[in-house]
């Protein structure tokens, strides 16, 4: 299994700069976020993926769009492998409008707000990380799969962190971390 970190979004350029919280919702990538994209489709291109699971967050489905069109992968929408919800760029946007933005995709599973309601404590984090985990474990295609996911999904699942745009080998029948970068 490969994990993807989405490309940089409006909201990673602005806090890298300021370290404050920009107030962006669901924020969409920027060009050199859309290039992050395009070369971690050029990195899973030597992986036998077969199809990838994708955040419901603009900037998530925008990598992976990107990605499933170079790679012609189909992609699949689930809300466990969304970001730890901690600022304003973890407010997602209703599922009637990223219906309108990618109507090819399924959505019929998600709820109109499928975001966190409030800050996802980091047990929580690890708790669904942890439910992640076992699920891919149980599917015998997991070595198949790429994740377009986020950086504190990532960390939860690994215990790096890892720039936009990483492309991070992840075995889920391994042991979780027991320390976290």
């Amino acid at each position: 299994m490969i994990l993807v970190r989405h490309g940089q979004s409006e909201f990673n350029a602005a806090f890298s700069v300021t370290r404050i919280d920009p107030g962006i919702h669901d924020p969409r990538l920027t060009e050199e976020g859309k290039r992050q994209a395009a070369a971690a489709a050029e990195a899973l291109a030597g992986h036998p993926v077969r199809g990838l699971v994708a955040s419901p967050y603009t900037r998530a489905l925008e990598t992976a769009h990107i990605i499933a069109e170079a790679l012609r992968l189909p992609v699949t929408i689930d809300p466990i492998v969304g970001e730890r919800a901690a600022y304003a760029c973890d407010v997602g946007s209703p599922t009637s409008l990223l219906r309108g933005r990618w109507p090819h995709l399924a959505m019929d599973h998600l709820d109109e707000r499928w975001w966190p309601e409030m800050e996802e404590p980091e047990h929580a984090l690890l708790a669904r990380c942890a439910r992640f985990r076992a699920a891919m474990a149980a599917r015998h295609d997991w070595r198949h799969v790429a994740v377009v996911t986020h950086w504190g999904f990532i960390r939860g699942l690994t215990g790096k962190r890892v720039g936009n745009g990483a492309v991070v080998p992840f075995d889920p029948t391994a042991p979780a971390p027991d320390s976290f970068e």
